[in-house]
């Protein structure tokens, strides 16, 4: 499993303290959302040459992580 936190910052300065991606403006939300809506690897990487593919599954981990933490704190 990819360790995110070399991947993911927050910072209250950068798009709202959202999630993002280490050294751009990419949100998690952003990856996530593409990905969502049928966006391959190739056509994320295509469209924004500044990521690289760990950094796309660093969002996955993230939010895997997420929502393992949400189980377990209900």
């Amino acid at each position: 499993m990819i360790d995110y936190k070399h991947y993911i910052t927050i910072d209250s300065e950068t798009r709202f303290g959202k999630p993002t991606i280490i050294g751009t403006r990419i949100t998690v939300f952003d990856v996530l959302n593409w990905l969502a809506n049928g966006m391959s690897f190739d056509e994320i990487l295509e469209d924004f040459p500044e990521l690289n593919e760990t950094q796309i599954r660093a969002c996955l981990s993230y939010a895997a992580d997420r929502e393992h933490k949400i189980q377990i704190a209900s």
